[in-house]
């Protein structure tokens, strides 16, 4: 094994350069550190590590030739993945001491957090993650050393085999020849990692959590042997970790499995198959006003309604290309007749069909035509999660059929509704996330350089004109095009991906789409696959979360409810229901949704029921209400509105059903 990292004998200097541009003259072996005592005791105390030539570099490696140097802080972005990784560090080293014999594995930093995986016979339980993080907390108050060493490649795999670490060693042999093999050591602690890392387990501090436990598997393939891991999050200081915590058990009220439950509103069944979710008469009324309000909004934008089939033959998919990309996401073939047939996981071969069916004038264009069309796909089992993630699901789709000259803006109108959307569910925060291909590589996508450098040329200017903001991320294009993902926050931040658009000039050669020319010629066209509300599934549980299930009253599934104070007034509580049911609403069914409480409890006791359900409006009535006509209103929010005549509550709540916005209270 070597030492570890040192100056060179006979050094001589160095020139190391700042950010601002000012240059310093050190002896060649200088370190990070070194460098910023130099600069001022202050950031000598406040580094965490340097950035040495755009690489991440410990404060303890000495530097052996000219280089631009920066000091990262804590308050850099690159902090809080530092911070983790280093926490994982911590968390793998107070693993082995509690427990001897457990093998460590890998252990990155993530987004908001970090996680290590283990081998260990005996599985970990809930109770011992206060006793791993009490541990941590003194493994960072001992606040050991850090040195780095870089071992020969056999050397590492013999050692860490003798160690009992047969994951360790299997990892170093996966490292490819002449790359450095570099291991960290903590005190007497070490393990095979890359690196950086802080100067001492000290400057980790305390504001970390353990969180789960969960299993894995060793390389994530099923095939491999089933690891534990551990998760935890990490943040710069104990304010810092006391807002995500508290964002956490906001979540966790929030998680639309949780809601889903008490208000009925979608299960799941065995019996059925994991991921094919059931909807529930409440769920239904969701699932059924998002459809009602697509259909308005695309017949604004001049959307033509179709119906297709759920299987198909495989020759369709063939001819698509997806079965040569997508075949293991989608569900085994079915046999019918010696032909196999599919389940099909995408619309967009049966609207090809659909235009391809007749003959198109450049007039007729744009032709746009739409469809909440249901499609299956495999998923794998562990990433199914409620109905954010199922296997059966029903999507928002249209496909937009255009001439290049009307591309650009097209995809703008596409953007322009999802705004529309947006801001009628009061989702203030969304971005695009434009997927491109990486053109070195296009073995992944279809080898189409140039038309892969128009339709991007069109994304890219009808995102700019749009002014909606967007990021770029390269590599991720769908195999036929460039696509675009819509990000949305909820309420409380988390960020969803909600909905996918695609420019495609594939299919103009597949299914040989083309239309008619001023000249009589034919001419290929561009088609835009659109789906600005997602899935059913997917929306739904961002709108669970979003609104806590205080759903607004166009989107409840029961939007009042009657609340008779005595029997006496029973009749008069069924008239008011019968009047708002029969109630004429311009947008989603007619009449709205309404019931009553008849149960022999008391008042109170029903108010309070009602607002557990989160039903927008408690109408109690009374004798003096029933003489007079009237409703004494109470919102879900416990918020008293008085009596009111029932022609003035009804006028209320059918203004808030058709303009889709809560009346201010």
């Amino acid at each position: 094994m070597s030492a570890p990292d040192s100056a060179p004998a006979g050094a001589p200097n160095v020139t190391i350069t700042l950010p601002d541009g000012k240059a310093m003259t050190f002896t060649r072996g200088v370190t990070p550190g070194d460098v910023a005592a130099a600069i001022g005791p202050g950031l000598a105390k406040a580094a965490l590590i340097g950035e040495v030539d755009g690489k991440e570099w410990d404060l303890f490696r000495p530097l052996d030739h000219d280089a631009k140097l920066r000091i990262i802080t804590k308050k850099d972005p690159e902090a809080l993945e530092l911070i983790r990784h280093d926490a994982a560090h911590i968390l793998a080293m107070a693993v082995q001491e509690l427990f001897p014999g457990t093998q460590v594995t890998i252990g990155p930093a993530i987004e908001d957090g970090f996680y290590y995986d283990f081998a260990r016979n005996k599985p970990f339980t809930p109770e011992d993650l206060p006793v791993i993080e009490a541990k941590m907390h003194e493994i960072v108050k001992r606040d050991l050393p850090t040195r780095r060493e870089v071992w020969p490649r056999d050397k590492a795999i013999q050692h860490f085999r003798d160690m009992g670490e047969s994951y360790k060693a299997e990892l170093i042999e996966s490292i490819p020849e002449g790359e450095d093999v570099s291991i960290y050591w903590h005190g007497d602690w070490h393990d095979l990692c890359r690196g950086p890392h802080f100067r001492t387990t000290g400057q980790v501090g305390d504001a970390f959590k353990l969180t789960k436990i969960a299993g894995a598997y060793w390389r994530g393939d099923a095939n491999n042997a089933q690891l534990q891991r551990i998760y935890g999050t990490a943040w710069r200081d104990q304010k810092e970790l006391d807002a995500y915590l508290l964002k956490l058990e906001e979540q966790e009220k929030r998680d639309h499995r949780k809601i889903g439950r008490e208000m009925e509103l979608f299960t799941f069944s065995p019996d059925i198959g994991a991921g094919l979710p059931l909807w529930m008469p409440n769920g239904m009324v969701i699932r059924q006003e998002l459809e009602f309000l697509a259909l308005q909004e695309e017949r604004k934008d001049g959307y033509r309604r179709v119906a297709t089939p759920h299987i198909t033959k495989e020759n369709l998919f063939y001819r698509s290309r997806h079965l040569p990309y997508y075949k293991e996401d989608m569900y085994a073939p079915l046999d019918i007749d010696g032909e196999n047939y599919y389940l099909r996981p995408m619309n967009c071969p049966f609207h090809h069909t659909i235009y391809g069916a007749t003959r198109h004038s450049y007039r007729e264009l744009p032709l746009r035509i739409a469809e909440y069309g249901q499609d299956y796909r495999y998923e794998a089992s562990g990433g199914l999660s409620g109905l954010m993630r199922v296997r059966g699901f029903c999507m928002n789709d249209a496909h937009i059929y255009c001439r290049y000259d009307q591309a650009k803006d097209e995809f703008i109108r596409v953007m322009q509704l999802h705004a529309r959307y947006y801001d009628l569910m009061g989702i203030k925060e969304y971005y695009m996330r434009l997927s491109l291909p990486d053109l070195d590589k296009l073995d992944k996508y279809v080898d189409e350089p140039q038309k892969w450098l128009d339709a991007m040329g069109i994304i890219k200017q009808a995102m700019t004109e749009s002014g909606y903001p967007f990021v770029e991320a390269k590599g991720e294009a769908a195999f036929y095009g460039p696509k675009i993902d819509f990000m949305i926050k909820s309420a409380i931040g988390t960020e969803y991906t909600i909905s996918t658009n695609q420019l495609d000039f594939l299919a103009t050669e597949t299914f040989n789409l083309k239309y008619i020319g001023e000249d009589g010629a034919e001419h290929p066209l561009y088609v835009i696959h659109r789906a600005p509300l997602g899935t059913h599934e997917r929306f739904t549980a961002f709108l669970i979360e979003h609104y806590a299930g205080a759903f607004p009253v166009w989107l409840a599934p029961v939007q009042a409810r009657v609340i008779p104070i005595t029997e006496k007034v029973n009749d008069f509580a069924h008239k008011v229901m019968a009047d708002l049911n029969a109630l004429q609403v311009v947008n989603g069914t007619a009449g709205l949704r309404v019931d009553i409480d008849l149960a022999s409890e008391r008042m109170q006791k029903k108010i309070r029921d009602a607002q557990l359900q989160k039903i927008p409006y408690m109408l109690v009535v009374g004798e003096r209400e029933a003489a007079e006509g009237k409703v004494a209103v109470r919102l879900r929010s416990g918020k008293d509105l008085g009596a009111m005549p029932l022609e003035t509550f009804m006028a209320r709540i059918k203004k808030e059903a058709e303009s889709r916005q809560d009346v201010a209270d």
